[in-house]
Formats: structure tokens, sequence, C-alpha cells
């Protein structure tokens, strides 16, 4: 199915409420803004797209276009845009206490109510929680505490921890390390000492001539494999997104999580579900892990939990490592200047209120996911879909120069042509965000998407999938 090409450009447009000299604000942006992963040479050059508003799912930038959000911001925006509730919860916590920090034995009313709501929330065994700023500052957060409970556990030669190629973790020193980017690595002495990383479970990319299943057990072996090349004794934890989000939304089979628990219990390793993408409702499940089969030790969480109104991170500690620190730590010597912020944590408990108010968890796991999940499908049929999958509100569909009977099958692009950002610009000019990763195009809406806004979204893209495909036969990257 497509659409009318006048008709569609004609409801990109609508006003904003005042007006942007979008010129200067680039070139000042252009003088003074270091952004993250980014070209600056040739940002400069084209000049960054300016956001002004705001609403539900949709975004207007400084020139009036009108564009459907797939990204939820970056995996973050939940509850959508323009959340009043949540604004006013903030300036009253200002009014009352915009700041006090949580060291000096010190506490505040917000942070607390927000600790017993996330433990609340939280699979059985979580009651304590230690708060960040960001993803980043949580998973070194996590990986503080695997050193400190080993330490404690009077084991401190088991420091290394196992990850996975092309996870994200965060761009710290310690969460580049912990990620297996390699462009990240490349641009520093990274990783770390004591980090080390195993294949990820790309079906896709790895899976040829296994089923699924078989090659979920497959993947999860290569911990195994790994822990015994390292020694049991030394190795203290592994760290794994339930569903890889920045590395593509690269959705593990279903027999890999359970495998890798019972690898971990084996051996006493730590496991640690970063939660910052798949935590608060995008799967479908409060948490990631629960829908994955596993049991964690430690959750790092950010982003969802104040749908990014303002930020804040954190990690919820499982009773395991908890007594550990609480009974035999004395002083755990780490933390930020704000932990525990007040402001974030009253935006966090109206957030969390919304979602359970809404039941926005329920309608993701029974009603817009499972939606998401078929018009996504259909999507599958395009010339240059090798093919798509989805959990919750996520998915992503691989480009391909040539369809093949399996995905196993399909030829790609040379990796050199960047067909995904050819594809990404589409997208961006026509109305709807959605990312490249290579060429593995991706979106994780707001959950607040209704069926008929998922359509539309859909019906964008696939709009901008042939506008792709004119644009890569004009260039002679395919044969029309």
């Amino acid at each position: 199915m497509t659409i009318d090409t006048m008709a569609f450009e004609a409801g990109l447009r609508a006003p904003v409420r005042e007006e942007h000299d979008t010129r200067t604000l680039q070139q000042l942006d252009s003088a003074h803004f270091l952004h993250p992963f980014t070209d600056h040479g040739a940002l400069s050059a084209r000049g960054a797209r300016v956001m002004v508003r705001g609403e539900g799912i949709y975004l207007w930038d400084s020139d009036g276009n009108k564009i459907i959000d797939g990204m939820s911001g970056l995996w973050c925006v939940n509850v959508g845009y323009g959340r009043a509730s949540i604004t006013q919860a903030v300036a009253r916590q200002m009014d009352v206490l915009p700041f006090y920090n949580s060291f000096f034995n010190t506490t505040n009313v917000p942070a607390v109510k927000l600790a017993e709501k996330l433990a609340g929330l939280a699979p059985p065994g979580f009651e304590h929680v230690f708060f960040t700023s960001s993803g980043s500052e949580a998973n070194d957060t996590a990986l503080r505490m695997v050193w400190r409970y080993w330490q404690l556990m009077g084991q401190p030669e088991r420091h290394i921890v196992i990850s996975r190629r092309n996870a994200y973790h965060g761009s710290t020193v310690a969460g580049a390390s912990l990620g297996g980017m390699d462009a990240m690595h490349a641009q520093g002495a990274l990783p770390i000492p004591g980090i080390h990383h195993i294949e990820q479970p790309n079906f896709t990319e790895h899976g040829r001539g296994l089923s699924e299943a078989e090659f979920g057990l497959l993947a999860a072996d290569w911990l195994e494999q790994k822990v015994l090349e390292l020694g049991p004794d030394k190795v203290a934890a592994f760290i794994g997104e339930p569903v890889q989000g920045a590395g593509g939304v690269i959705i593990p089979p279903q027999t890999y999580w359970p495998q890798i628990q019972r690898i971990c219990d084996k051996y006493g390793i730590l496991l640690v579900s970063d939660e910052v993408i798949c935590g608060f409702g995008r799967l479908g499940t409060w948490f990631g892990c629960e829908r994955m089969g596993m049991r964690p030790d430690l959750i790092p969480f950010a982003k969802g939990v104040t749908s990014g109104y303002v930020p804040l991170g954190g990690v919820l500690v499982g009773e395991r490592v908890a007594r550990a620190l609480i009974e035999r730590g004395g002083d755990f010597n780490h933390g930020f200047t704000y932990s525990g912020h007040p402001v974030a944590c009253a935006a966090a408990l109206e957030n969390l209120r919304i979602i359970e108010d809404e039941k926005l968890v329920d309608k993701v796991a029974r009603e817009t996911g499972p939606h998401l999940k078929v018009a996504f499908a259909r999507l599958a049929d395009h010339p240059l879909v090798g093919h798509t999958e989805s959990i919750g509100m996520a998915a992503g569909l691989n480009l391909v120069r040539r369809k093949g009977a399996t995905v196993h099958d399909c030829e790609p692009f040379a990796r050199a042509l960047g067909a995904g950002m050819v594809c990404r610009q589409h997208m961006f000019d026509n109305g709807v965000i959605m990312r490249a990763v290579g060429d593995r195009m991706i979106v994780a809406p707001p959950l607040v998407m209704t069926y008929a806004q998922i359509d539309e979204m859909v019906e964008r893209i696939r709009f901008c999938l042939d506008r792709t495909l004119a644009d890569v036969v004009a260039r002679g990257w395919v044969k029309p």
C-alpha cells in the first residue's frame, strides 16, 4: 500500500506557536554546541534540525514540519510529549526544594517515595535502589557494585565482566568498555582491563543452518566457553540488554536468556540486566528481564523512568548484592552530586503514575505491541526489506540489495554505500523519525501510540522506503 504523494506531503506541515529563525539557530549551534556521536564538520555544512515543540507522538521543527517521533526521543519519551501533570509536578518540587544532595546521611521526600515505588514495581527480590542521573552512570554504578560485592565476599580476584559485541551500555569510560561498539573502542584505550566480550545473539548474522531455538542455545553457550577460557574463579558478572537497542533491536531467540541464566547460576556469576531501554513498559512488561525469563542481580535503568522529561537513572539492587553492601560493606565510596535529585524523582513519580493509571504496560503487551508487530510485518513485502521483527514497542527491518528465500539468503548492500543513512534521510525529510543502525532501520515509538497512529507511522515508512528504492536505483546500487 502506498499513499498519494501530494496528499502525504501536504500533511507534513503544521503551524508552530512562535517564529524561529532556523538559519541563525543553526549557525549558533555550529559555532558553540558539540553534539554527541556526531561528525561536526558534516553537521556544520548541513545545519542541525531544530526541534521546537512536542505533543503526544509528534514533534515540530523550526520550519513548521510535523514529524512522527518513531524513536520516543531517544528510546525514552514513553508517555509522549506535552504531559502537563509532569511539568506541574516538577514545578511544585522546584518551589519546595529544588535540590539537596544525598550525601552526609541526608535524604529527601521524592527520592524516598520513588525508591519505595520502584521496589514495588520491580521483580521479586529487589528492595533497594541507587540513584544516578543517566544510564551511563547507572552502568558505571553496576560495575562498581559488582567489584565491591566480590571484594566483600572475599573473592577480589573475581573482577572480570563479560559483555557482548555490538552491545551498548553508555558512553562513559566504563559504559563504553562494557559496550561492544568497535567504533567507540577505537577512539581510546578501550575497553578498560577486565572487560571481555562474546558474540551477540544475532540470528540473521550467525544462525545459518540452525533453527532459532538451536541458535539461541548456541549463542548462550558462547558465554560458558568464555567463562571456562578466562577461569570461573575470575569471572564476576555477565551484563546484557534483554533486547539490544542501539545495536539494532536485536531480539534473541526465546531459548537464549534462560540458558544464560543457567550458566550464571552454574558458576555463581552475577547477572546484570541493562534495562535503560527495555525498562518501564517497552517490551510489554515493567522490566525486560520479566519478558525474557531471567533473574538478574542488578538492573540498571534510566530513560523511561521519567519519560525523558528530567534526567534520572539508577540501579535496582537485588538482595544478594544489597545484603553484602549493607551488612558487610561499611562505606560504599561511590555516588553523584545528583543522586536522588528531588526534582527528577518528582518527575518520575508522576510519570510512573501515568503509566500505571493508563495501563500502558498491559496495552503494549496485549494491544499496541501486537498491532505494531502485524503492521510492521507487512513491510516485508517491500523490495528493499529482507525481513522484519518486533517485540513490544520496538521493531527493526533489514535493508537488502536483493531478497532471498530466507533471511540468510538475502544479499546485503555493500557497507561503504551507507544505504541505511540514505533511507534515514528520506524518513527525516518525509515526516517520520526512524533510526539507522548500519542498514538496519529501527523504531521504538512512544507507548501511548494508538492503532491509527501506528498505521500512520508504518504508512509513512513505506512511502519513504519507496523513495529510498527510487534513490538507490538512480545511484545504480539496485537494478530497476
